[in-house]
């Protein structure tokens, strides 16, 4: 009697192998096709060599045999390889295949000795049954592995019931047709018919197990499930045609029905290996939680495994009653065996039933707290949601809509979702839904819509503005596919959105004057050129700079010059026009962007632009009140006109170019754009550069002009000038290179602390070879406020060099009014003090140089350079410079005259009573070499030189000096200063 030779694979859980690859054939590719197309052909050619009988009836044995043996033994060795090379939680299952399968071809090897080997029939019974019997309890245990596992009490009593009302079933269906007449037969042995019987018991359990366990499948590889299956039937089919009386007495082996145990072995080694299905993500592994806003995919098969689990009680019941009738129709008495196992399969009918009566209670309960659990979350949530259907009406609104949007639930309800939408958002709203329904579920489960949505009146939050109809609410939703429409989970973000665009707000705005930033106007300026049409020039970008809004600072305080920016602003915005856009760069200066007009002509359009900018210098330069007095400002304006290919920054930097211009050309004026004047700042630019190495590298030079007694021709004292010689051989003078230095007062603080320190090591070194003239040094007034300018340095200084303080004349220039007097006369005062003499350069400039005058103790005056020109040539001037040499003769000063460059003003000057004097007329500034040649030679011709020289008028004589030094003078303190 031949057994079953197959192993039922059920159900795969299959698990990636190391790295995330499946291990092996590709799925659906052609390593998988062409394993199929061998299983195939392999199959085929067994059948057609079975169904023609192999040629030899002694090759038909050894097929019969060895060959249904082999099959089993590659099915074990392919279960064992997988099981062993893939740690899943199913590996064991595949293990006991392997065994099971390893049963089988033993057994079959056993069938095939005594056949094929020894040429004698199979005892009866013999090895090859206890083999063929130890195949079912490994393929028993795998199922069991494979199946999914119940996790309760319940479930396993249900696993076990159905399985009983399966194997109940067929057994007495079994045992009706065929298991009755093989029990009573007559002359067998016990072990016979022992045999005889566990064989179908055998097949029946386990096709009770896989009918059981395949509704309660693990979810895994399907195609390797359905494979293992098919080899499970096929293999079923062959036992009960072998153990039917049809075939059983004539059955020898290499027949066709050797051809199904082959083909159920070979589909069973194949099995593990089947491909997996392409279409669709893999299934989660088991225990592990899907994705938020992942769906469940649905499986095809799964609604109908489902209705058949549902009816497989009652399907087993069918199949007992139709045992009974069996008998019936047959005529025979019904045999108490099926009368005894269709009792047990109706009751474990009726008490799965009830089972599954209390479980279907329990879920309904469970499933009702769920829904009053989901209820009150949704009814107490902040959040509103609505579920919309196919058409865009509103099936479902939660009662957070009253506390949102200011209207009841129950009035949303029914209303299209298109009238709630602002008009201006429903449009991109409308798109974003047609995209994401589009859009496979899979690969886009939710999608984010944010939009304005009307409000009833009574929301939580307002927005900035009312519209016709109501208020509008920015409402952000998270959209998610139901059921052919959509629900909406939706919150309001008016605060939210109102803050950004505040905060947006703030970015591009001045905070000071709210007027748009440097960023915001060089986006706009960008904005304007990118749509001028090709050849429009009509766009202009006007830079404006407050003069003198630095002294209101330092005169007011800083909050006057808020309050005058703040004003200054306002007027500007007022200036321009609406479609125009004027903004605040930083500190005080301004910028405004005049839109251009293509139609009209270029000329006018610039006459127009000047005009509007003109009328800005004005507006802005009138009087500002300020904590009740008027401050006044001047505004320096430059203009620039859009060409076509220029870019925003090109433009804004031709704009800020012709404003320096128009500062540098007087201040409070218009300035347009020219090509040259970017020429010019890039040769003052690299001057620049050059300027701020050319103290380190030593280009500088100091140069002294003699001062002469216009007495005796003497020289009283030496003037030192610094000059600059650049690398290209050009000589500068301090006038020259400060004015195109970027930065002039910190580079004129440097060259000043370099030329006094030099001055003072040159004049020491002069007077250790014998020349005692003293040297006298440039130092504007507000260098002497510097706090590094401090009497100690240049206490220091004279010390370190040896130079007594007598022999070191400081002269003061460009007194600036808006300084403190009363520090600057502190400073001065300290100087005197320590021996050093000053000197009030600039004499007659103006109010200034008077003001310092009546302030300030000094001990020599120096006549303005503008005076001495025209001494000569203009009556006007000849008295004004007489009237204030009379006034330093009466305070005691000793005077000099600067810029002397003929001999007639030489004449006129010593007329006037000048003491000094310093031109080319008797000398230009000298290098060290020259100097001392003129030290040493110690006079110079003074046209119509007396004796004794008398100042003009006659009633004071000039004192004749030794030569060598200025003469000492009365301090300014023993002066009686008339009052002004």
């Amino acid at each position: 009697m031949r057994a079953p030779a197959s192993a039922p694979g059920v159900l795969v859980e299959r698990g990636p192998a190391a790295g995330g690859a499946p291990c092996g054939p590709p799925g659906d590719g052609a390593g998988g096709a062409r394993g199929q197309l061998v299983l195939a052909v392999l199959c085929g050619g067994y059948a057609t060599g079975a169904l023609l009988g192999w040629g030899s009836e002694k090759l038909a044995l050894v097929m019969g045999d060895f060959g249904l043996s082999a099959a089993a033994l590659v099915a074990a060795v392919s279960c064992f390889r997988y099981g062993r090379a893939h740690g899943s939680p199913f590996r064991p299952a595949w293990l006991l295949f392997a065994l099971s399968s390893a049963m089988a071809s033993c057994g079959n090897a056993v069938w095939g000795w005594y056949e094929v080997v020894l040429g004698r029939p199979v005892p009866d019974p013999s090895l090859a049954d206890v083999f063929f019997l130890l195949f079912a309890p490994p393929a028993i245990v795998g199922l069991l592995v494979l199946a999914k596992r119940p996790v309760n009490r319940a479930e396993w009593v249900c696993l076990a019931l159905d399985s009983w009302l399966i194997a109940g079933s067929l057994l007495t269906l079994s045992w009706s047709l065929a298991l009755a007449h093989t029990a009573r037969v007559d002359g067998e042995s016990v072990a016979r018919a022992a045999l005889s019987l566990a064989y179908p018991l055998l097949d029946i359990v386990l096709v009770s197990m896989v009918l059981a366990l395949h509704f309660r499948r693990s979810r895994g590889n399907r195609t390797a499930v359905h494979t293992a299956v098919a080899a499970l039937a096929l293999t079923v089919l062959c036992d009960a045609l072998f153990t039917s009386p049809l075939l059983r007495d004539t059955y020898s082996s290499g027949q066709l029905l050797d051809a199904g145990w082959f083909a159920g072995s070979l589909l069973l080694a194949y099995a593990p290996w089947a491909a997996r299905r392409a279409a669709g993500p893999p299934p989660p592994e088991p225990g592990r939680r899907a994705p938020r806003g992942e769906r469940p995919q649905r499986h095809p098969g799964r609604p109908t495994a489902g209705s058949l689990a549902a009816l497989t009680p009652y399907l087993a019941a069918g199949v007992c009653t139709l045992s009974i009738l069996y008998f019936f129709v047959e005529g025979r008495r019904v045999d108490r065996f099926v009368v005894l196992t269709g009792c047990t399969v109706v009751l474990a009918l009726v008490v799965r039933q009830g089972i599954m009566l209390l479980d279907n209670i329990a879920l309904t309960q469970e499933l009702a707290e769920k829904e009053n659990h989901f209820r009150s979350l949704v009814q107490s949530s902040s959040d509103v949601i609505m579920i919309a259907d196919p058409g865009g009406v509103l099936r479902y609104v939660s009662p957070a809509a009253s506390g949102v949007y200011g209207r009841d639930a129950e009035e949303l309800m029914g209303t299209e979702l298109s009238a709630l939408i602002h008009p201006d958002d429903l449009g991109q709203v409308v798109h974003e839904v047609r995209r994401f329904l589009a859009a496979p579920p899979s690969e886009e489960p939710t999608t984010r819509i944010e939009c304005r949505f009307r409000s009833g009146g009574g929301g939580a939050f307002r927005s900035a503005g009312a519209e016709s109809g109501g208020d509008w609410l920015h409402v952000e939703s998270t959209v998610n596919r139901h059921e052919g429409g959509l629900i909406f989970n939706s919150r309001d973000v008016t605060e939210r959105v109102r803050l950004q665009a505040q905060l947006q707000h703030n970015a591009e705005h001045d905070p000071l004057t709210d007027l748009p930033n440097r960023a915001l106007f060089t986006q706009r300026v960008r904005q304007a050129l990118a749509g001028r049409r090709s050849g429009d020039s009509g766009t202009a970008v006007l830079f404006i700079d407050l003069d003198g809004f630095k002294g209101v600072n330092d005169r007011l305080g800083h909050q006057a010059g808020d309050e005058l920016l703040i004003q200054a602003a306002r007027r500007l915005q007022e200036s321009v026009r609406a479609g125009d856009t004027a903004a605040r760069l930083g500190g005080d200066e301004f910028a405004a962007l005049i839109a251009g007009d293509a139609g009209q002509d270029p000329a006018a359009r610039e006459f127009q632009v000047h005009e509007i900018a003109d009328r800005l210098r004005l507006t802005l330069s009138q009087p500002y009140r300020i904590d009740g007095a008027d401050v006044r400002v001047a505004a320096s304006i430059g203009v620039a006109f859009a060409e076509p290919g220029i870019t925003a920054g090109d433009l804004l930097r031709n704009a800020d170019l012709a404003m320096y211009r128009a500062k540098a050309g007087g201040k409070n004026r218009v300035e347009l754009y020219a090509p040259q004047m970017q020429a010019e700042a890039v040769r003052r630019t690299a001057l620049d550069t050059r300027l701020r190495t050319a103290l380190h590298d030593g280009e500088f030079a100091l140069l002294h002009q003699p001062v002469v007694d216009l007495a005796t021709g003497r020289v009283a004292a030496v003037a030192a000038q610094a000059r600059w010689r650049s690398a290209q051989g050009i000589l500068f003078t301090p006038a020259e290179f400060l004015r195109v230095a970027d930065d002039a007062g910190e580079r004129t603080a440097e060259l000043g602390r370099w030329m006094l320190e030099e001055a003072v090591a040159q004049a020491a070194e002069r007077r250790r070879h014998g020349h005692r003239a003293p040297v006298s040094v440039r130092v504007p007034a507000r260098r002497l406020l510097d706090r590094s300018f401090a009497l100690g340095t240049v206490e220091a200084l004279l010390g370190r060099h040896g130079l007594p303080a007598g022999s070191l004349v400081l002269e003061l220039a460009d007194s600036d009014p808006r300084l403190s007097f009363d520090e600057l006369e502190q400073r001065l005062v300290a100087l005197r003090r320590l021996g050093v003499r000053v000197a009030l350069d600039g004499f007659g400039s103006g109010y200034a140089a008077i003001n310092a005058l009546r302030r300030l103790p000094v001990d020599i005056l120096k006549l303005d350079r503008g005076l001495v020109e025209g001494v000569v040539e203009s009556a006007r001037l000849h008295k004004i410079t007489s009237g204030l040499l009379r006034i330093a003769g009466d305070l005691g000063l000793h005077s000099v005259a600067e810029g002397v460059d003929v001999p007639e003003q030489v004449t006129a000057l010593r007329a006037m009573g000048c003491t000094h004097a310093q031109g080319t007329a008797f000398s230009g500034p000298l290098d060290e070499h020259g100097l001392r040649r003129a030290l040493a030679r110690d006079a110079y011709p003074v046209p119509g030189a007396q004796p004794r020289p008398v100042l003009a008028g006659g009633s004071v004589p000039a004192r004749v000096v030794p030569s060598g030094s200025l003469p000492s003078m009365r301090s300014h303190s023993e002066t009686r200063v008339p009052p002004t």
